[in-house]
């Protein structure tokens, strides 16, 4: 199989409590509606997507109500308490995947750990993604998750056109150089541009889309 490309964003992951509500909010702010994605049986989650690019989208996941627990924490923190309780009052973005041609060889030279190497599948798509044992995103989101798509074209290849697209990702974080670190090792490091912050501010990640309601923010 083919591998896409070198190491890159690959998508966003905005996380809202339930994906109807998520993708009515994130209709209203950037004018612009996701549509169905599928079912992550091994996570209990399910999503929607947005174009963002010819290889780069938006996620909208969830915790899926009518799927079974996971034998494991979920991906990108959803069973987390303190992500719990941010994304009740609204969706939010809680992590970014990178791309990567060979993900066994680029967690091996990432100096962080980023996790375990999971295979998975949603209807005829197929990929390892790197997700922690506590399902945590590494350094409070600012590393990425890695994933290795095991297909030939890029599953944005099939969205429809949302005229939105991604001017900017930014990263804060008190230990902003450890982040960057990481990055390069990874050859990410223009994927994100991470600043300090100070140590009782929160870490976070921030997203600047071009869309049709204009250019929007999002946390």
């Amino acid at each position: 199989m083919a591998r896409l490309g070198q190491a890159a964003i690959d998508h966003l992951v905005i996380a809202a409590a339930d994906l109807e509500s998520g993708a009515a909010w994130l209709e209203e702010r950037l004018g612009a509606a996701p549509v169905a994605g599928g079912k992550h049986a091994a996570m209990g989650t399910h999503n929607r997507l947005l174009k963002l690019g010819p290889s780069l989208y938006l996620e909208l996941i969830a915790i899926d109500p009518a799927a079974a627990a996971p034998n494991r924490p979920r991906w990108f923190g959803l069973d987390d308490a303190a992500s719990r309780a941010r994304i009740a009052a609204r969706p939010r973005l809680l992590h970014w995947v990178a791309r990567v041609p060979d993900l066994d060889a680029a967690l091996a030279a990432c100096p962080e750990a980023l996790g375990d190497s999971l295979e998975m599948a949603r209807d005829n798509l197929r990929w390892r993604i790197s997700v922690p044992a506590d399902g945590l995103p590494p350094l409070d989101g600012l590393l990425p998750a890695l994933i290795e798509w095991k297909v030939s074209k890029h599953p944005a290849a099939n969205l429809p056109d949302a005229a939105c697209s991604l001017m900017k990702l930014e990263g804060f974080h008190a230990d902003a150089q450890r982040a960057r670190r990481t990055l390069a090792a990874l050859g990410l490091e223009k994927a994100l541009a991470i600043f300090p912050c100070e140590e009782d501010a929160p870490p976070g990640l921030m997203a600047y889309l071009k869309t049709p309601a204009g250019l929007i923010e999002i946390d």
